[in-house]
């Protein structure tokens, strides 16, 4: 049976966002001004601070095929499956976040000009710059500022990670098609989570928890931390709760499997919303990723199939027949009436394997390689070189 079980973290221990409070302090324009400008300095380098460049290691002006093969690098160096190391998964979600940004031309553009927050605001449908006329407060909410208590941020949906399961199938059943049933062990919700959980304003998403520090008198600053006890936004889980004493519980489920003629190696049979559940989130996909075993008998390139055979000498030269079994043990017989050269290559028209659309089949490719007798006799080599130099006296004396 399959197993699998899945780690989620995030790197949310970041300052985010600075909001001012209703309460103006009674101070002069020029203070407040500067009070203001030298706030939003100091976020314009805090914001910087996750260089999503320097997290891929690569220039700002870096090419997108720079951009994928550093990612590559990165990914397999953090990947959770292979880096077992504190903080690593933490460090493999940053990585594919800023590769998710810089490999998009349009993200890339609001980030290199606004930085992360820029990029959030963007994201949640409040983006595109400065120049939308909305004024002073528009600007400085471009920053985390907020004067007269706008609106909270959405909250974008999450979902547990993709789980890839590898399918190891013979060529056979890729050749009749299959229905393969397996057994999956996943995660799932306790069956009465909701009564867990508990009102919290703090919490802004699944592990995300928000504090507010004070800067100054009327200047606040609103701090991220890691908090699994939150769940979603607004809620929290009570710890030491009857009704659910885990978030999860272990489920085993039973899934069919079905392989179509003609699958390839390295496709994929897809189950939505299998893997594991957690609250907060919904559940990712589980996918079978299909591992073709090596056949005695055939080699196969996408559609066509290749076998190499071999035939002693005699038959090279005066033709044979060869009776072959296919995939399916189904026989066919080949007639060969020439002269076969060592390394000839045959094709047999429709005797590869099945197409996916449906539409026939591919080809078979047949090498021969031709067995030389090890010695010959004298009677036998005299023999050979009357039968092949037979006509060529006459040849001469013409």
């Amino acid at each position: 049976s399959f197993s699998h079980r899945l780690k989620v973290t995030q790197n949310i221990d970041r300052p985010s966002t600075t909001t001012i409070n209703n309460h103006r302090p009674k101070t002069t324009m020029v203070s407040f001004q500067a009070r203001v400008l030298f706030l939003l300095s100091t976020l314009l380098l805090t914001a910087r601070a996750a260089d999503f460049y320097k997290l891929l290691g690569i220039s700002r002006d870096a090419t997108l095929k720079e951009i994928k093969k550093a990612y590559r690098q990165k990914s397999l160096q953090f990947h959770p499956d292979k880096n077992k190391e504190e903080g690593a998964a933490d460090k493999f979600g940053e990585i594919a976040r800023a590769y998710e940004v810089l490999s998009d031309e349009e993200k890339k553009e609001v980030y290199d000009q606004y930085g992360e927050d820029g990029l959030k605001k963007h994201e949640e449908g409040r983006g595109g710059g400065f120049g939308g006329g909305g004024g002073f407060d528009d600007v400085f909410s471009q920053f985390g500022f907020n004067f007269g208590g706008g609106g909270r941020r959405q909250q974008r949906e999450q979902q547990t990670p993709d789980v890839e399961v590898p399918l190891h199938v013979t060529m056979k059943q890729l050749y009749l098609g299959d229905m393969i049933e397996v057994e999956y062990v996943r995660e799932v919700l306790c069956v009465n989570w909701q009564e867990c959980m508990k009102n919290s304003q703090d919490c802004q998403g699944p592990g995300v928890r928000v504090k507010m520090q004070q800067l100054a008198p009327g200047f606040v600053q609103q701090v991220q931390q890691r908090d699994e006890r939150c769940v979603t936004a607004g809620k929290m889980w009570r710890n030491n709760c009857a009704a659910c004493p885990t978030k999860t519980i272990t489920e085993k489920i039973d899934l069919t499997i079905e392989l179509t003629p003609g699958m390839r190696p390295g496709e994929m049979v897809s189950f939505e919303g299998v893997a594991d559940e957690k609250p907060g989130y919904t559940a990712g996909s589980l996918h079978f990723k299909i591992v073709e075993l090596e056949n005695d008998t055939f080699h196969r390139d996408r559609d066509n199939l290749y076998k190499t055979v071999e035939i002693p000498l005699v038959d090279a030269l005066t033709g044979f027949s060869l009776d072959l079994k296919h995939l399916d043990d189904h026989e066919f017989a080949l007639n060969v009436n020439d002269v076969t050269e060592c390394d000839h290559v045959m094709r047999v028209p429709g005797k590869g394997m099945p197409r996916r659309s449906g539409r026939g089949f591919g080809d078979l490719y047949l090498t021969f390689e031709v067995d030389f007798p090890d010695k010959l006799s004298d009677a036998q080599k005299k023999s050979i070189k009357e039968i092949l130099t037979q006509g060529e006296d006459g040849k001469e004396e013409l």
